[in-house]
């Protein structure tokens, strides 16, 4: 691995309500994760990579499934620093490994896995119900977790980093090709 950082900040957009925003403003230490089983990347807050456009355009598409008020977005500063990034092959390839870790264990549980599913509204039909990947990469960090737990019980201290950001790519080939 030649690095494992990333150095640089990014500028990402979080596309909420304006009580939210107003919320984050005035107190920008007190954030709200979001833990919904279906989140893309995992419990977490999430940004739009170098895009107002398309956080805002996030917020008025939940105002159609939801009655939220006033659609607006929040800009931030951020550094990723240990990132599990799916852009990196290396990152979906650990995400691989534990996704077969997982199966196993509900295999061996008798257990369906989660699955990703398409909202009934959804004209793209892009699953944007993402319970398996939520699944597994929660699962991803509880293991990391227990793993240094474990470590630390029979060595006294751990090497092993835990991810403080998860980046990924969000597309919708029918919004780029205007197909339904």
């Amino acid at each position: 691995m030649l690095y494992s950082a990333h150095p640089n900040l990014i500028i990402g957009f979080h596309g909420c309500v304006e009580e939210t925003r107003d919320k984050l403003l005035t107190n920008p230490n007190v954030i709200k994760i979001s833990k919904e089983k279906y989140d893309w990347l995992g419990n977490g807050m999430y940004f739009w990579e170098n895009n107002y456009e398309r956080a805002l355009q996030w917020a008025k598409d939940k105002r159609k499934r939801n009655p939220i008020k006033k659609p607006t977005v929040i800009g931030a500063v951020l550094q990723l620093n240990y990132c599990c990034d799916f852009l990196d092959s290396e990152y979906i390839n650990t995400l691989k490994y534990y996704y077969s870790v997982m199966e196993t264990l509900y295999t061996n549980a008798g257990q369906p896995l989660p699955t990703n599913k398409d909202l009934p509204s959804d004209n793209y039909k892009d699953k944007i119900l993402r319970e398996l990947d939520c699944s597994v990469i929660e699962f991803m960090h509880a293991e990391i977790q227990r793993q240094a737990k474990e470590e630390i019980q029979s060595k006294g201290y751990t090497a092993i980093k835990f991810f403080d950001s998860v980046r990924g790519v969000f597309t919708r080939e029918c919004a780029i090709y205007n197909r339904q």
